[in-house]
């Protein structure tokens, strides 16, 4: 991603972070009551408010330039969901040939699940057993790619544990910031949405 800068929202600036997954679902009542529903996207997109965070000049300065150097909305940047931030499951099945494996997350249990690509893991966080085994790879921290030196073999079962973070971009192209006689700092608003990154844009 071009347009994305690898640096993290200060931690103690998004204390009391609210928000999550949001899905957009056509629905359609028929005369007879009944409903239709389509999903409009497959993948969910997590939209947060870290206002709640920010409570001082020197704060309000430290978003000031946070938000300066990222351009507003035109670059992205990570951020650590203060509730949905760690995996630890399956990512895929080696099949003899491919030595390069996607970190995901699996969100539910069969046969309802969701698999989501996450494509910002924590450096250090990540570790892989391929049937229960430790593995050493090398990991593309910009597209949560894993890779292996030898190909694991088929029917093998590749699991994983990480941190990861989420990729957003400020969804307002302007600061409000209010400052008090008494030098704390108010402001109404500061929305993040997800970046959701195309696969040949992940690949990276």
């Amino acid at each position: 991603m071009t347009d994305f800068h690898d640096v993290r929202f200060p931690l103690h600036l998004a204390f009391g972070t609210r928000g999550g997954p949001a899905r957009t679902v056509d629905i359609l009542q028929l005369a007879n009551g009944t409903e239709v529903r389509n999903a409009k996207t497959k993948h969910s997109r997590r939209q947060y408010n870290a206002v709640a965070g920010l409570k001082s000049r020197e704060q309000a300065l430290e978003l000031l330039q946070f938000y300066e150097a990222r351009f507003g909305v035109l670059y992205g940047f990570r951020f650590r969901d203060p509730l949905d931030y760690e995996a630890n499951n399956i990512i895929g099945i080696g099949d003899g040939i491919e030595t390069t494996f996607q970190l995901t997350k699996t969100y539910g249990a069969e046969p309802h699940t969701y698999i989501r690509r996450t494509t910002k893991p924590v450096e250090g966080t990540v570790t892989v057993s391929v049937d229960g085994v430790l593995t050493a790879v090398s990991v593309h921290y910009l597209s949560g790619k894993i890779q292996f030196s030898a190909p694991p073999n088929e029917g093998a079962e590749i699991s994983a544990r990480f941190e990861f973070d989420v990729p957003v971009r400020f969804a307002s192209d302007r600061l409000d910031i209010i400052l008090d006689d008494f030098g704390a700092a108010q402001i109404q608003d500061i929305p993040l949405s997800e970046i959701l990154e195309s696969e040949a844009v992940s690949n990276g």
